[in-house]
């Protein structure tokens, strides 16, 4: 569903920034930070989960599990660790985009091409909610994303200690 926005409003719909903050919130992919905790968590283990599987051979031909148990399951889950990272950097990315666009005061867009963008200062009216959107929507996503590399971050270290400890 597309937001009908000012009939002034020189933008194709596509361009328009609520419309690309709603395209984030229906797509399969970026809606997975805007589930509940429950879901956001479960997506996150289920991610993990995976990419350990596909990363545990690799860890494997390095550090046999029979002789280097602790080594191998550092291995497989700091690979895991490096995937889920690399998407939830891609969701961060997204997310952070459409909250700039949405915040600007003027919308950067192309006609047809890349020879003719233009720029279109926005109403008060359509900044204040742009803004509204931003402050009570993305940012509380994007607040999660920080949460979530932080603690991702402790993790690599705790491991990189253990590592080392071994």
């Amino acid at each position: 569903m597309r937001v009908s926005s000012v009939s002034a409003c020189p933008v194709p719909p596509d361009w328009q920034p609520l419309n690309e903050y709603q395209e984030l919130q229906e797509s399969c992919f970026f809606s997975w930070a805007t589930r509940d905790i429950k879901g956001y968590l479960s997506k996150m283990a289920w991610i993990l989960g995976v990419s350990v599987a596909v990363c545990a051979p690799v860890a494997a031909a390095s550090f046999p599990p029979a002789k280097a148990l602790v080594q191998f399951i550092l291995g497989s889950t700091g690979g895991g660790g490096l995937i889920l990272t690399l998407l939830l950097l891609r969701l961060y990315f997204g997310w952070r985009y459409v909250r700039d666009r949405l915040f600007n005061a003027t919308i950067f867009y192309e006609e047809s091409g890349w020879y003719d963008g233009q720029t279109w200062p926005k109403t008060p009216e359509i900044l204040t909610r742009d803004r509204l959107v931003v402050s009570h929507q993305i940012q509380p996503i994007l607040d999660r994303l920080h949460r979530t590399f932080a603690i991702l971050g402790i993790l690599v270290l705790l491991g990189a200690i253990v590592w080392n400890l071994v």
